[in-house]
């Protein structure tokens, strides 16, 4: 069934867990994505980031999520991710999405919020929830979503990009946002070394903002760190590159082991891979209360 980031987050808010936000720009990860949820009956949300414009333009992609989500046993957000582009954003909303992210982080903060604003005041009216984002991702620069406006190669003292609690409930009281994506150190892409979680940090962001927070770079974390950054208010993990990965080892060993090769079978193949996956992850959002 198809729902809003704000009712699912509600639902998890009472439930005291997290819902995955799993990008999916094939039809094979749509479905294994999909497939997991009904399995396990877990809520998901099915988001498409506007840099994977270049796999598969929204206006193809959008529709198959819809489909999806409508068809679907369990409760499904239709989410654009890191959107930048205004008319992508309102087209995003047009096609059906119940729910976007306007990022504007890279920008002077009375600008970030200005934009914001119109965002919200556009998707509010529409009954879509709005995300943004305060503080900017770090990228590891290694697979998983291109840099863009709000994302940077961690190249100086990664504290430098991470959210301010204090300014982050100001940020949150004058856009009306739903949910607020926060840097506290996770990064895009896949891990080069351990991540170091500011939870300290997290728990004030939580507590100052009254709402959901939302974890970017959520794929490659230890259970530990699932654990606690759910129990310190995250409600929306952002889950991509671990499970793009495992679809690509899954092929990579398909090869290695057969001589008759056809495409179809690459798809088969990584769409199961991607399944367990993002089953493994979902199995963790749920345990800690779902």
């Amino acid at each position: 069934m198809l729902v809003t980031l704000r009712e699912i987050l509600e639902q998890a808010e009472q439930g005291n867990f997290a819902v995955g936000s799993f990008n999916s720009p094939t039809l094979e990860s749509v479905r294994a994505v999909t497939e997991a949820a009904e399995e396990l009956q877990s809520p998901i949300i099915l988001s498409h980031a506007e840099v994977h414009n270049d796999i598969i333009p929204i206006e193809i992609i959008g529709p198959i999520f819809i489909q999806f989500a409508k068809q679907a046993s369990v409760p499904v957000v239709v989410h654009l991710d890191h959107g930048s582009n205004l008319n992508i954003i309102k087209k995003a909303i047009d096609i059906g999405f119940t729910s976007v992210m306007i990022d504007a982080s890279h920008m002077e903060y009375e600008d970030n919020i200005r934009i914001v604003q119109e965002v919200v005041d556009y998707a509010h009216k529409h009954n879509v929830s709005v995300e943004a984002e305060l503080g900017m991702m770090t990228s590891s620069g290694i697979g998983g979503e291109e840099t863009q406006g709000g994302e940077h190669h961690a190249t100086q003292e990664a504290e430098d990009y991470y959210t301010d609690p204090l300014i982050a409930k100001d940020f949150v009281q004058k856009t009306e946002i739903d949910a607020l994506a926060a840097s506290f150190g996770t990064v895009h892409g896949i891990y080069v070394q351990e991540p170091n979680l500011d939870i300290k940090r997290l728990k004030a962001i939580y507590e100052n903002i009254g709402r959901p927070v939302v974890m970017h770079g959520g794929s490659g974390l230890e259970i530990e760190d699932y654990v606690n950054v759910i129990q310190s208010g995250v409600r929306k993990i952002n889950y991509y590159s671990y499970a793009a990965k495992a679809g690509a080892q899954a092929v990579k060993e398909y090869i290695q082991q057969n001589q008759n090769l056809f495409y179809h079978d690459y798809t088969v193949v990584a769409k199961q891979a991607i399944k367990e996956d993002v089953k493994r992850a979902m199995k963790i959002f749920m345990n800690n209360g779902y």
